[in-house]
This record gives structure tokens, sequence and C-alpha cells, in this order.
């Protein structure tokens, strides 16, 4: 019996699009940021009590703002494999 997979097939995003993120492309980064906006939203959702006692979800959007902030950073410092080959070559030629 074969086991049913409700998750969404997601793909990742291409190396072109990494690239353009990595180089400040906004529309890139942007898709960067659809990827991973539904993991965001369940990082920032926190449990609440409302006023007569029944617990409820909400996002936190300070939370969300800060994930995504952070996201967008790491992702302009993103390194990769040509950028790091490049920045080693260059330290072996200078010293």
């Amino acid at each position: 019996m074969k086991k049913m997979n409700f998750r969404r097939e997601e793909t990742l995003p291409s190396y072109s699009v990494i690239l353009a993120a990595t180089e400040g492309n906004v529309a890139a980064i942007n898709l960067i940021l659809k990827h991973y906006e539904r993991y965001i939203l369940k990082l920032a959702t926190r449990m609440l009590y409302d006023k007569t006692g029944h617990l409820c979800y909400e996002v936190d959007e300070a939370l969300r703002r800060r994930l995504e902030t952070k996201l967008i950073t790491k992702t302009l410092a993103f390194k990769l494999d040509s950028d790091w080959k490049s920045d080693t070559e260059n330290k072996k030629k200078r010293g």
C-alpha cells in the first residue's frame, strides 16, 4: 500500500534566481521570500488566549518581519561556489 503524501510539492528556486538574488535583484529576492513564506509564517505563529480563555493562534508580525529581514540580509551575503572559488584564487595570488 502506498503512503499518501499530503504535502504540497514544492520546487526549490533555480540557480539563476539564487544568483540574481545574491546580486541584489529585487524580483529574485521576492521569489526567495515567496518560497520561504509558509515556513516564516509557521515560525512566527504564536499561541494566545483570548479574553474568554480560548486558545487562538496569531502571527507575530514583528517576528515575521525580522525573519524576512534576516533572510534578505543572509541572501545578499551568501557566497556561491563560483564566488568562493574566485575569492580563494585571489587570496592565493596575493600571498
